[in-house]
């Protein structure tokens, strides 16, 4: 079971990036996937994440601070899940985390829930 998080770099406030975080080795379908993220000296937190293809709840989740300016999607085909980030606020540098839970009711924002992980990437919002 593998999860590549890529995508961060240097973006500046009001701009915009896309996350993605590509699986291998396991069936995307059947798992909800995070994206969690640990800003510089602060414990790492979810952000969003998006139920299993089999899950009878399918919308995404967010946390407060990101709604609206985050948009978190699938792509089967291609064993991805992408997030796209929109008018980046500088408070939202850190490294972002993708992970998989197989859970087939919903998806949770809490770390601990999650199975597999990813080695991060790092976004810095900074003009």
């Amino acid at each position: 079971v593998q999860l590549q998080a890529s995508g961060g770099g240097l973006v500046q406030p009001g701009g915009s990036l896309t996350l993605s975080c590509t699986t291998s080795g396991f069936s995307l379908d059947h798992y909800a996937i995070g994206w969690l993220r640990q800003a510089p000296g602060k414990e790492r937190k979810g952000i969003s994440c998006i139920p299993s293809v089999e899950s009878t709840i399918r919308s995404p989740y967010y946390t407060d601070s990101v709604k609206g300016r985050f948009t978190i999607s699938r792509d089967s085909a291609k064993n991805t899940v992408y997030l796209q980030i929109n008018n980046p606020k500088p408070n939202d540098t850190g490294v972002y985390y993708c992970a998989a839970d197989r859970v087939n009711y919903g998806c949770f924002l809490f770390d601990l829930e999650y199975d597999y992980w990813g080695q991060g990437t790092l976004v810095t919002v900074s003009s």
